[in-house]
C-alpha cells in the first residue's frame, strides 16, 4: 500500500493519494488561506515562547533572526516535501513545549551545548521514526481517545477567543459577527472576512502600528555545537519525550481521525533530517505540528479531501518566505493587538473543535473515558516534566481499559 493511502474504511474512499499529481485544478484559494493562517498561528503563538527563550539566553537580535530562520526553514521545506510527496496535508512546525523547556535552562545552559542537545534530540526521534515503534504505538489508541485528546488541546484556543472582549471588546465582537454573518451567506470565506474584519477594526482604532515595519532578510549564522551530559538529560531527552507527547502523538491522530492513513515513518524521517539540517543555525527540533494541523486537514481547507495537500505545500512554502524575511515577520506581528491573532485562531479552529468533540461522545461505549481525555488535556496540566496531551491520552486509555465492556459482560 503506498504512503498517504486513504484507508477503505475512511469516509474519504479508496483512493490512494500518492496517485494525484499536482495541476491547477487542486488549487483552492481556501487551501492557500489555510496553509496561511498555519504560519500565522504558529508565528503569533509558540514563537513569543522563542523570544522569551532567546531573552533569556541574551541573545542578540541577529541570532534571534537566524533562529526564526532555521525554524521556519526547517518547517516550510519539510512540510512542502511531505505534503506534496504523500499528497497528505501534512504541516510541520518547530516543538513548542521543547521551545518552553529552554526558557527554564537559560542562561545556565549555553546556547552551544542547547544547539548539541537539538542534534542529540534530532538523531533520537529520527531513530524512533525510522524503527517503525511509533506507528505500533498510534494504531492502538481508539479514536475516541484521540479525539478527545485534540479536542482539549483545541479547547483553549476556543475559550481565548471570547477572552479577547474583556480586553478589546470592539475588536472581538466585531470578529465574532463577521464570522456568524458570513458563515450563514458565504461559509466557505468566512474566515477571510474575520481576518480583513479584525485588520480594518485594528487599523481604525489606532491599535495596528505599521509604521516600523521594514523588510529585512534574515541573516543565518552558524553556531558550534557542544555535548554535555548535563545538557544531554536535561534538555534533549525531555525534548524528545515533549516532542513525542505534545507533538507527533496528537499530529498524527489528527490526520488518522480526519482520514489520512499516512504512517509516522517518513514524517519523523523528514521531521529529523530537517531537524539535523537546522540545528547548528539555532533551529529546534522540527515536529509535525498538532493544533495548527487542524486548519489544514478539514472541510474549510478544501471540500475534496484528497486535494487538502495543497493547503499543507502552501503552509511550506509561506513558511519559506517567512523565514527568508524573518526580520521583517517578527516586526510586521509585534505590530497587530495580540488579540486580533487569538480571534482568528479560535474561529478559525471552531469547525475542528466541533468536529473532534462529536468524535468524543460517538461511541457510547467508550464515552466516558473519551470526556475523561478531553477533561485531562484541556486542564493544561504538567507533570514529571510531560504536557496535558500526554497524560489525557495516558489517563484516558486507563479508563478506556478499566471500562471496557468484555464480550460476556454485554451478552449478560
Amino acid at each position: 500500500m503506498p504512503q498517504g493511502y486513504l484507508s477503505g474504511k475512511s469516509p474519504l474512499g479508496y483512493l490512494p493519494a500518492g496517485g494525484r499529481k499536482l495541476t491547477l485544478g487542486s488549487f483552492s484559494w481556501t487551501a492557500l488561506l489555510a496553509g496561511f493562517l498555519a504560519v500565522v498561528i504558529s508565528y503569533s503563538g509558540p514563537l513569543v515562547i522563542f523570544f522569551q527563550a532567546a531573552n533569556a539566553a541574551q541573545v542578540s537580535r541577529e541570532m534571534m533572526s537566524s533562529w526564526i530562520w532555521a525554524i521556519s526553514i526547517g518547517a516550510g521545506l519539510s512540510g512542502l516535501w511531505l505534503s506534496w510527496r504523500l499528497k497528505t496535508p501534512v504541516i510541520t512546525a518547530w516543538s513548542a513545549p521543547g521551545t518552553a523547556l529552554l526558557v527554564t535552562l537559560f542562561p545556565a545552559m549555553s546556547i552551544n551545548e542547547a544547539v548539541g542537545a537539538y542534534i542529540v534530540a534530532a538523531a533520537l526521534l529520527l531513530l524512533i521514526g525510522l524503527s517503525g515503534c511509533f506507528d505500533r504505538l498510534i494504531r492502538h489508541i481508539p479514536k475516541g481517545i484521540a479525539a478527545g485528546m485534540m479536542a482539549g488541546i483545541l479547547f483553549q484556543f476556543g475559550v481565548n477567543t471570547f477572552r479577547s472582549v474583556s480586553t478589546m471588546p470592539a475588536l472581538a465582537l466585531g470578529m465574532v459577527a463577521a464570522y456568524v454573518l458570513c458563515k450563514r451567506l458565504a461559509p466557505r470565506y468566512a474566515v477571510i472576512v474575520v481576518m480583513l474584519t479584525g485588520a480594518a477594526i485594528a487599523w481604525l482604532a489606532g491599535q495596528a502600528d505599521l509604521g516600523a515595519v521594514r523588510v529585512s532578510f534574515a541573516q543565518p549564522r552558524w553556531i558550534r555545537p557542544d555535548w554535555s551530559w548535563g545538557a544531554t538529560f536535561s534538555f534533549a531527552i525531555p525534548l524528545v519525550l515533549v516532542s513525542l507527547s505534545g507533538q507527533f502523538l496528537p499530529g498524527m491522530a489528527i490526520l488518522r481521525l480526519s482520514g489520512y492513513e499516512t504512517s509516522a515513518r517518513p514524517v519523523m524521517g523528514a521531521t529529523g533530517l530537517a531537524s539535523l539540517a537546522v540545528a547548528c543555525f539555532g533551529g529546534i527540533t522540527i515536529v509535525i505540528a498538532s493544533i495548527t494541523a487542524a486548519l489544514c486537514t478539514g472541510r474549510d481547507a478544501h471540500e475534496d479531501p484528497r486535494r487538502r495537500y495543497v493547503a499543507g505545500m502552501a503552509n511550506g512554502v509561506f513558511y519559506i518566505i517567512g523565514g527568508t524575511l524573518a526580520g521583517t515577520i517578527v516586526a510586521l506581528f509585534a505590530s497587530l493587538p495580540r488579540e486580533l491573532v487569538a480571534v482568528l485562531a479560535g474561529l478559525a479552529l471552531l469547525g475542528a473543535i466541533t468536529s473532534n468533540l462529536m468524535g468524543a461522545i460517538a461511541d457510547e461505549e467508550h464515552r466516558e473515558a473519551s470526556v475523561i481525555t478531553f477533561l485531562a488535556t484541556a486542564s493544561g496540566m504538567s507533570f514529571l516534566g510531560l504536557g496535558s496531551a500526554f497524560w489525557g491520552a495516558a489517563i484516558g486509555m486507563f479508563a478506556y481499559l478499566a471500562l471496557r465492556r468484555k464480550p460476556s459482560d454485554t451478552k449478560a
